[in-house]
């Protein structure tokens, strides 16, 4: 099974578009792109250098462009994409491709989402000096109860002794003087303490936004940073990716999803790098390819024909599915049978997990076709459990 991953903002250097503009289609896309977010990407890409693309108004905008470009040089022909991607995931901005990937939203509305996302969270992070330090090594608990003991956030878990904390500089200071046992920290060069309380003016901006946005059901599984959720419904996408602004992403429970679901292959868009390195090092047996140049995409093809299978989702148009948000065993509420009606909102029953039990709700109303598992059922992350036919669709 193949998952296609997206970096978040730190992933950029600079001039790493520079062979990618060599061709042609992708310049247009990106002159397009550019238009879109009312920057000029193709500068950003190959001329500016490392400071003026670390402003988070600039990098976000140009990783979410390279990612959605570079899936297109991929995959000629998107449609061909659902035959062999499993899953789709990224890493905070990086959310933005996914979506759009997965078709929950346009190209062209992650752009304007990414642009206004990337100015809002410029804005809140200046409203105060805040920072980021990841904390490597030591032991999970005791590095969380420091960072607890300090009033900071760990807004980045990626994997086994790979925590980012986040917070005010004064908080920051406080940790380097008093950090947890046998841990190394290294100060983040970024403007501000992202994906903590300090953000929630972004999401405030953000959530106005989002009410403007027509979203799809996700063609292909998309997991989610907040949790590490399958998540189906594009409204729900969509929310999730406003709020994770101002809530750590949890890209640990993304890869432990992934194995999940028998991942085999994690294939990343560019600029690639970082989230293959942390899968090598915590997801033992999965393949990894980082896809940073044009000259490696026959080698990326072969690769995705490799992992590649389609992905569990049905696109007929007259359906619509619920699936399971995790792992573990599906408890039935009450007892819908084939036929019934339902009203939006309606809860058909939860996931108990070993960790939580998440309700599964049906976001819109519509009739029971079938039910694809019964109460007790254990359901892997993605797996359908009911086909509705929609209200107002008629099959």
């Amino acid at each position: 099974m193949l998952v296609i991953v997206a970096p978040g903002q730190g992933a950029q250097s600079p001039g790493f578009l520079t062979p990618w503009l060599e061709n042609p289609t992708f310049a247009e896309r990106l002159h397009w792109l550019s238009a879109v977010s009312g920057l000029d990407l193709h500068h950003y890409g190959t001329e500016a250098d490392a400071e003026t693309i670390r402003d988070t108004a600039v990098a976000q905008p140009l990783l979410v462009a390279s990612s959605l470009l570079a899936a297109l040089e991929l995959f000629p022909h998107p449609a061909d994409a659902f035959d062999r991607i499993g899953a789709v995931a990224g890493h905070s901005v990086g959310e933005l491709a996914a979506a759009a990937g997965a078709r929950a939203i346009s190209g062209e509305q992650a752009m304007v989402l990414v642009r206004e996302r990337g100015k809002a969270m410029a804005l809140a992070a200046a409203a105060r000096p805040t920072s980021m330090t990841a904390v490597l090594g030591g032991d999970r608990d005791e590095v969380l109860a420091k960072l607890a003991e300090h009033g900071l956030t760990a807004a980045n878990d990626n994997g086994p002794g790979q925590i980012v904390a986040a917070g005010t500089v004064e908080q920051l200071e406080r940790l380097a003087d008093d950090p947890p046992a046998k841990a190394r920290l290294v100060p983040l060069s970024v403007a501000g303490a992202f994906h903590t309380e300090h953000m929630a003016p972004a999401v405030e901006v953000l959530g106005r936004l989002a009410r403007s946005v027509s979203t799809h059901d996700a063609r292909t599984p998309v997991i989610s940073n907040r949790d590490g959720q399958v998540v189906h419904d594009g409204r729900e996408v969509l929310r999730r990716m406003v709020t994770q602004v101002s809530s750590p992403v949890r890209w640990d429970l993304c890869m432990e999803t992934m194995m999940q679901l028998g991942v085999t292959g994690m294939l990343e868009m560019p600029p690639a790098g970082t989230l293959t390195g942390i899968a090598r090092r915590a997801m033992r047996g999965v393949e990894t390819f980082a896809l940073k140049t044009p000259d490696q995409l026959d080698d990326a093809r072969a690769f995705c024909d490799k992992h590649g299978s389609a992905s569990s989702l049905d696109h007929n148009p007259t359906w619509r599915m619920l699936v399971s948000p995790a792992k573990g065993t599906f408890k039935a509420t009450g007892s819908l049978r084939e036929g019934d009606a339902i009203q939006p909102e309606h809860e058909i029953g939860s996931v108990a997990s070993s960790r939580d039990e998440t309700p599964v709700t049906a976001p819109y109303g519509g009739t029971v076709v079938e039910w694809l598992v019964e109460d007790g059922d254990l359901v892997s992350p993605g797996q359908p459990l009911i086909r509705l036919h929609p209200e107002g669709v008629n099959g």
